[in-house]
């Protein structure tokens, strides 16, 4: 790639980080999805329904033998419903904020908040879509049809509608929906390294050793309570500078709900140390899960 291009790549995917905290107190990294990621997305996901809906009609068709199309048209007209408006609710919800489509481009819903991704804010996401999107392709592409007779300010006033709610994306830095407005949602790239070994340093080992006590130990059960989800959050606390403003408070607090989470009952005499090691047996624990096929992206999976 062109060295200037690299760069401007970079400049853009650097304006579209933000930070957020989580309501435990933990100020976390993301990068929000660029435009053409989400449009790609969308497309995808829009070939993958239209297959869907096709699919369905062929086998209809050969199952009842019936040349005559009038008796499959409701059932056609009810699924493609369906689908059209709860394809992308059902797999949020299914797949922690991910589509197919939205999988396959690296991207995925999150709360703007840092919390957990509800899913009352999935279905309300998704169900504003029929304003947002539904409503002006059935006039920008049936205009004439839909409009027929209606007078001249009636139309410019839909299309003024449909112009704003297709482009609402454009007008603010965040690229929001209004369905992501009402929601509390963003959209964001999916992080391509889960799990960060060099988290588990030397220099973890050398605290402990000037402490003079061993590394604290996990049973399997305890570390069964959490996933992928957790632990990058787990990482991004990890990672901040021991300087930093509420450092020291946000280790405390974590330790102590991790503690009571999994029901840990030794003492502790270091907190970071002791999520430390907590994230470097979890860590190790989902990988020797992943590698048998069951992948746990966080503590509500099963």
């Amino acid at each position: 790639m062109n060295p200037d291009a690299l760069a401007r790549r970079r400049t853009a995917a650097a304006a579209r980080v933000r930070e957020i905290v989580t309501p435990e107190g933990i100020p976390i990294r993301f990068e929000l999805a660029g435009a053409g990621d989400r449009a790609g997305a969308f497309l995808l996901d829009m070939l993958f329904q239209i297959l869907a809906i096709a699919a369905l009609l062929l086998c209809l068709t050969m199952a009842t033998g019936l040349r005559d199309g009038s008796f499959l048209t409701p059932i056609v007209i009810l699924v493609a419903f369906l689908v059209l408006n709860f394809y992308f609710a059902f797999f949020e919800i299914r797949g922690q904020g991910a589509t197919p489509g939205k999988r396959r481009l690296g991207i995925r819903v999150i709360d703007a908040r840092g919390g957990q991704l509800e899913n009352g804010a999935v279905l309300a996401r998704n169900l504003v879509r029929e304003l947002e999107v539904w409503m002006p392709l059935r006039f920008l592409l049936g205009g004439k049809v839909v409009g027929a007779g209606a007078p001249g300010w009636a139309l410019l006033l839909a299309g003024a509608w449909t112009f704003v709610f297709l482009l609402m994306p454009l007008f603010n830095k965040d690229r929001l929906r209004i369905g992501d407005l009402i929601a509390g949602t963003r959209v964001v790239m999916q992080p391509k390294v889960l799990l960060a070994p060099d988290l588990v340093d030397e220099r973890a080992e050398q605290a402990a050793a000037r402490a003079g006590q061993g590394g604290y130990e996990f049973t399997e059960q305890q570390l069964g309570f959490y996933g992928i989800y957790e632990l990058q959050v787990l990482e991004g606390l990890l990672r901040q500078n021991a300087g930093t403003t509420g450092y020291l408070q946000a280790i405390a607090a974590v330790t102590e709900k991790i503690q009571h989470k999994i029901g840990y009952e030794g003492p502790i005499a270091d907190s970071e140390r002791f999520l430390r090691d907590f994230y470097a047996a979890q860590r190790a624990h989902l990988e020797q899960r992943m590698l048998f096929g069951q992948r746990r992206e966080d503590k509500h999976a099963r």
